[in-house]
């Protein structure tokens, strides 16, 4: 049993993945639990809500057990769980945007929207902010390449671009955040 956990620990994600997909619940187990933290933080970059990232990472998790034996291993597993928390994050967005219309058009009081939040006392937090404002793709070419660190070429491969169109996204992305920061006086 030791020896089993400790090769499970040493084991690459591409052996993890194999064996996940071979059927074997403790190497998906470690899967998870190995990059949850990682989906958890990409997702609440998104979304910037510590319950909506917590659903977005748990989705995930579900998602990933659906599709592993999907998996072709054709880039790095980071890169397509980066993808698959992209997807449910957009999902999520887009099942919320859709609530708070259906609430408005009755007349109810609206949920908490993001724009409706205090503003941040942190210049960072403030930053995140006006990321999470930006329309999708840069929001997303930001996000994956200041938020994770992602180099453009790995981005672009997540977002399923071309590199100078997440170069664009990023530039544009710049200009949109120096005006938002502007109007709301943190420039």
């Amino acid at each position: 049993m030791m020896a089993m956990m400790l090769e499970e620990s040493d084991a690459s994600d591409a052996e993890l993945v194999g064996r996940a997909k071979d059927g074997d619940r403790g190497a998906f187990g470690r899967l998870v639990e190995r990059h949850y933290d990682f989906v958890y933080r990409a997702a609440y970059r998104w979304c910037g809500r510590k319950a909506d990232a917590e659903d977005i990472a748990q989705e995930v998790c579900v998602r990933l057990g659906r599709a592993i034996r999907d998996y072709r291993g054709g880039g790095a597993f980071t890169t397509w769980l980066y993808t698959m928390t992209l997807n449910v994050t957009r999902d999520l967005m887009r099942k919320s945007a859709r609530e708070t219309a259906k609430t408005e058009a009755y007349g109810t009081h609206a949920m908490i929207a993001g724009d409706m939040l205090p503003e941040p006392d942190d210049p960072a937090d403030a930053l995140w902010a006006a990321v999470r404002r930006l329309p999708d793709k840069q929001r997303d070419a930001v996000l994956l390449v200041y938020g994770e660190g992602l180099s453009h070429a790995a981005a672009a491969e997540v977002m399923a671009i071309s590199e100078t169109t997440v170069s664009w996204h990023i530039h544009e992305a710049k200009k949109r955040l120096k005006a938002l920061m502007r109007s709301a006086g943190e420039v």
